[in-house]
C-alpha cells in the first residue's frame, strides 16, 4: 500500500511535485507579465509584478491559484499540440 507521500502516488497529474513559484516562473516565461494579466486579471501580475508578491497573493487566494494552475496546464496542451504538429 503507498502513501500518499510516496513520489508515484499521483503518476497522472501533472502539477504533482511542482511549486507554486515553479509554476509562475513558466508562465511567466511563455506569456510574460503582461500576457499573463491578461488571461488573469489581478493587480499582482498588473501592477508592478514579481515573483515574491505573485507567491504571496496565490498562497492567500484560493481562485486566483486555481486559475494560475488551470493556465498552466493548458500552456502544457499548447506546447504539446505546437510539438506535435511541427
Amino acid at each position: 500500500m503507498q502513501t500518499p507521500s510516496s513520489p508515484d502516488s499521483q503518476p497522472r497529474n501533472p502539477l504533482h511535485g511542482l511549486t507554486l513559484e515553479f509554476i509562475v516562473t513558466a508562465l511567466v516565461a511563455h506569456y510574460g507579465w503582461p500576457g499573463l494579466a491578461e488571461r488573469i486579471p489581478v493587480r499582482c501580475f498588473a501592477s508592478d509584478p514579481s515573483i515574491a508578491s505573485s507567491l504571496k497573493f496565490l498562497r492567500k487566494t484560493p481562485w486566483a491559484r486555481d486559475k494560475l494552475e488551470s493556465l498552466y496546464l493548458f500552456m502544457l496542451r499548447e506546447l504539446r499540440r505546437s510539438g506535435a504538429a511541427r
